[in-house]
């Protein structure tokens, strides 16, 4: 009996079970709501056919590859993302610069930002995602004894980025620029950047940013149509004041699954990047902040894992653990902040939830990785080699 206990709780201690069925339970969250979100656009479009359960068949399909992707990322020791994350860092560079080729590159209501591959579109952004956590921990331990010095700590990595948002803003797809200079940058500065370095660099990053959208017209309409989307309800604010009505529909309940009015052309994107408001009015507040806690945990148990292997002497597998848990943190609160019109509409995703191939593919991968960081913790506490 002694025998079958300690074998019980060994393999109890194996994974993080909570952080698993939180990701799995997202995920299927994310199969009803795209569902339900999509039917009248895709019973509406001569491109789908025709069929209720397009978007559907196509995200299942989407969710199962993504969970391939993901326990074959699980496969993989840290030491061997390590070791292979320059090269990673490159090959998502030349992708970036492979979509903006015209031919090779789809170009999709002014942006092109993704590659077709005839059965799916690939994004080469959502790559650059895990590619940049996977880069920035692996220069942020090789320089870390520079990481007070801004001549070799933060420039090389500052001109790295630079070219990176470069190609990004070329698309343009400055959602995906804000996220990943977030990762980067957050990374050095949990490795150890200095903090007057850090605070400078965060007030270059902000007037920065606030000149991107200042010499950028169609930028400039949105944080207009951002602060007052009432003054404008049919031109600049149109989506987020749709947003806003879904919200507002929806009260503390929801008005019960399928049964949302926001998503009968009203708002567009439904599937996609206003995901959230059909949840908000037809789940109601609780639903919404259902999601919010299951992303908060996640979140939480990402920087935990983080934590255990710094402690373990894993400065490598703990930045990276916290890389993935500010990427999926900032993300989904840009995602949310948008819908709610905390902030200027962007063209994000909400992770896990939302219709979309390459990012459900890249978030699976990444929250796989952060698994086998806490697996590799919990062998090494038990006296085990990885």
């Amino acid at each position: 009996m002694y025998y079958r206990e300690s074998k019980k709780r060994a393999s109890v201690a194996e994974y993080d079970v909570p952080l698993v069925w939180c990701t799995i339970l997202l995920l299927a969250l994310g199969v009803v709501m795209v569902y339900s979100s999509s039917i009248a656009i895709a019973e509406a479009g001569r491109s789908t056919g025709y069929q209720p359960t397009y978007y559907l068949v196509r995200h299942t399909f989407f969710v199962a590859i993504a969970l391939v992707f993901a326990v074959v990322a699980f496969q993989v020791p840290t030491r061997l993302w390590q070791q292979a994350a320059p090269y990673l860092f490159v090959v998502a560079l030349a992708f970036l610069m492979l979509v903006l080729v015209p031919g090779i590159g789809r170009e999709v209501n002014g942006s092109r930002r993704w590659i077709s591959l005839y059965v799916a579109n690939f994004q080469p952004s959502e790559l650059m995602k895990v590619c940049c956590v996977l880069y920035a921990a692996d220069y942020t331990v090789r320089k870390a004894a520079f990481m007070h010095s801004l001549r070799r700590g933060f420039m090389p990595m500052f001109f790295v980025m630079l070219l990176t948002g470069g190609l990004l803003l070329r698309e343009p797809d400055f959602g995906a620029f804000a996220v990943i200079t977030v990762i980067a940058m957050g990374i050095l500065f949990l490795g150890g950047m200095n903090w007057r370095l850090f605070a400078g660099l965060i007030v270059m990053l902000i007037i920065g940013f606030l000149l991107l959208i200042w010499i950028s017209p169609y930028r400039m309409q949105r944080v207009v149509g951002f602060m007052d989307p009432w003054a404008d309800p049919y031109g600049k604010g149109y989506q987020l004041s749709h947003a806003l009505i879904a919200f507002g529909r929806g009260e503390w309940f929801g008005v019960g699954l399928g049964g949302s009015v926001e998503k009968l052309f009203y708002l567009p994107e439904a599937h996609t990047d206003f995901l959230l408001a059909v949840i908000a009015e037809e789940l109601g507040f609780v639903g919404v902040a259902l999601i919010v806690l299951m992303f908060g945990w996640v979140v939480a148990r990402a920087f935990a894992i983080g934590r255990r292997a710094a402690m373990l002497e894993r400065y490598f597998a703990s930045l990276v653990a916290q890389g993935v848990g500010l990427w999926i943190g900032v993300q989904a609160i840009i995602n949310m902040g948008v819908n709610m019109g905390v902030l200027p509409t962007k063209g994000l995703t909400l992770p896990l939830l939302s219709f979309g191939g390459s990012a459900l593919a890249a978030t699976c991968a990444a929250l796989a990785i952060l698994l086998r960081v806490d697996w590799e913790n919990r062998q090494l506490a038990k006296g085990l080699t990885v």
